[in-house]
Protein backbone atom coordinates (compact mmCIF):
# COMPACT_ATOMS: atom_id res chain seq x y z
CA UNK A 1 0.00 0.00 0.00
CA UNK A 2 1.11 3.38 -0.77
CA UNK A 3 1.42 5.87 1.78
CA UNK A 4 1.41 9.56 1.27
CA UNK A 5 2.93 12.13 4.43
CA UNK A 6 1.64 15.56 3.45
CA UNK A 7 0.20 18.75 5.23
CA UNK A 8 -3.12 20.46 3.21
CA UNK A 9 -0.82 23.64 3.29
CA UNK A 10 1.89 22.19 0.83
CA UNK A 11 1.44 22.77 -3.04
CA UNK A 12 4.05 19.97 -3.88
CA UNK A 13 1.51 17.60 -1.60
CA UNK A 14 -1.41 18.64 -3.48
CA UNK A 15 0.26 17.62 -6.48
CA UNK A 16 1.41 13.99 -5.43
CA UNK A 17 -2.19 13.56 -4.08
CA UNK A 18 -3.71 14.74 -7.29
CA UNK A 19 -0.85 12.33 -8.95
CA UNK A 20 -2.29 9.16 -7.02
CA UNK A 21 -5.86 9.70 -7.80
CA UNK A 22 -5.29 10.50 -11.61
CA UNK A 23 -3.34 7.21 -11.81
CA UNK A 24 -6.10 5.42 -10.13
CA UNK A 25 -3.33 3.92 -6.93
CA UNK A 26 -4.81 3.00 -3.19
CA UNK A 27 -3.21 5.24 -0.84
CA UNK A 28 -3.17 5.99 2.78
CA UNK A 29 -2.95 9.51 3.38
CA UNK A 30 -1.41 10.55 6.90
CA UNK A 31 -1.24 14.40 7.51
CA UNK A 32 2.24 15.27 9.29
CA UNK A 33 0.57 17.65 10.92
CA UNK A 34 -1.33 15.44 13.34
CA UNK A 35 1.91 13.52 13.87
CA UNK A 36 3.88 10.81 13.20
CA UNK A 37 4.37 8.01 14.85
CA UNK A 38 8.10 6.13 15.69
CA UNK A 39 7.18 2.86 13.24
CA UNK A 40 6.11 4.86 10.65
CA UNK A 41 9.19 7.25 10.98
CA UNK A 42 11.56 4.28 10.89
CA UNK A 43 9.58 2.63 8.31
CA UNK A 44 10.67 6.19 6.18
CA UNK A 45 14.09 6.15 7.35
CA UNK A 46 14.62 2.31 5.94
CA UNK A 47 13.70 3.39 2.72
CA UNK A 48 15.94 6.42 2.25
CA UNK A 49 19.74 5.73 0.75
CA UNK A 50 21.43 8.84 2.72
CA UNK A 51 19.60 8.23 6.45
CA UNK A 52 18.02 11.65 7.95
CA UNK A 53 19.63 13.94 5.76
CA UNK A 54 17.42 12.21 2.84
CA UNK A 55 14.06 13.51 4.93
CA UNK A 56 14.83 16.68 7.48
CA UNK A 57 14.36 20.04 5.66
CA UNK A 58 16.67 22.06 6.60
CA UNK A 59 15.62 24.82 4.72
CA UNK A 60 12.29 25.36 6.80
CA UNK A 61 12.23 28.23 9.39
CA UNK A 62 11.75 25.56 12.57
CA UNK A 63 14.38 24.35 11.65
CA UNK A 64 16.75 27.08 11.96
CA UNK A 65 14.00 28.05 14.51
CA UNK A 66 14.68 25.03 17.06
CA UNK A 67 18.61 25.70 15.96
CA UNK A 68 19.41 21.44 16.40
CA UNK A 69 22.59 19.97 15.04
CA UNK A 70 20.94 16.90 13.63
CA UNK A 71 24.67 15.70 12.82
CA UNK A 72 25.54 15.02 16.46
CA UNK A 73 22.07 13.57 17.09
CA UNK A 74 21.84 10.08 18.22
CA UNK A 75 19.02 7.87 16.54
CA UNK A 76 17.12 8.13 19.59
CA UNK A 77 17.12 11.82 19.72
CA UNK A 78 16.75 12.18 16.09
CA UNK A 79 12.98 9.81 16.33
CA UNK A 80 11.99 11.82 19.78
CA UNK A 81 12.53 15.52 17.93
CA UNK A 82 10.61 14.24 14.76
CA UNK A 83 7.65 12.86 16.40
CA UNK A 84 7.43 16.49 18.87
CA UNK A 85 7.89 18.16 15.46
CA UNK A 86 7.50 16.21 12.34
CA UNK A 87 7.32 19.37 9.94
CA UNK A 88 10.72 19.08 10.19
CA UNK A 89 10.17 16.52 7.32
CA UNK A 90 10.20 17.61 3.74
CA UNK A 91 6.89 16.87 2.27
CA UNK A 92 5.61 15.22 0.51
CA UNK A 93 7.11 11.66 1.31
CA UNK A 94 5.56 8.95 -0.70
CA UNK A 95 6.66 5.37 0.26
CA UNK A 96 5.69 1.77 -0.61
CA UNK A 97 7.04 -1.53 0.93
CA UNK A 98 10.41 -0.88 -1.60
CA UNK A 99 10.17 2.63 -2.77
CA UNK A 100 10.65 6.32 -1.30
CA UNK A 101 9.97 9.68 -3.26
CA UNK A 102 10.65 12.79 -1.18
CA UNK A 103 9.02 15.69 -3.10
CA UNK A 104 7.26 15.90 -5.94
CA UNK A 105 8.69 14.80 -9.05
CA UNK A 106 6.24 14.07 -12.07
CA UNK A 107 8.77 11.17 -13.90
CA UNK A 108 10.29 9.99 -10.56
CA UNK A 109 6.90 9.73 -8.99
CA UNK A 110 6.02 6.89 -11.77
CA UNK A 111 8.15 4.03 -9.69
CA UNK A 112 4.98 3.92 -7.84
CA UNK A 113 3.02 2.67 -10.93
CA UNK A 114 2.94 -1.11 -11.83
CA UNK A 115 6.00 -2.34 -13.74
CA UNK A 116 3.39 -3.43 -16.68
CA UNK A 117 1.97 0.00 -16.93
CA UNK A 118 5.40 1.28 -16.96
CA UNK A 119 6.88 -0.63 -19.59
CA UNK A 120 3.77 -0.18 -22.08
CA UNK A 121 3.87 3.26 -21.24
CA UNK A 122 7.20 3.15 -22.64
CA UNK A 123 6.71 1.41 -25.57
CA UNK A 124 4.42 4.29 -27.17
CA UNK A 125 1.39 1.78 -26.40
CA UNK A 126 0.31 4.07 -23.36
CA UNK A 127 -3.08 5.47 -24.31
CA UNK A 128 -4.47 2.18 -25.72
CA UNK A 129 -3.25 -0.05 -22.24
CA UNK A 130 -4.21 2.96 -20.66
CA UNK A 131 -7.91 2.75 -21.59
CA UNK A 132 -8.07 -1.11 -21.34
CA UNK A 133 -6.97 -0.70 -17.94
CA UNK A 134 -9.34 1.93 -16.56
CA UNK A 135 -12.09 0.19 -18.41
CA UNK A 136 -11.17 -3.09 -16.48
CA UNK A 137 -11.61 -1.35 -12.99
CA UNK A 138 -14.35 -0.25 -13.60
Amino acid sequence: MIKLYLTSSCGSCRKARKWLIDNQLEYQEINLATGLNRASLIEILSLTEGGTGDILSVQSDLYKELNLDFSKMRLEQFLKTIEAYPLLLKRPIIIDENNIQVGFNEDDIRKFLPREFREIQRSGAYSVFLKQWLESLA
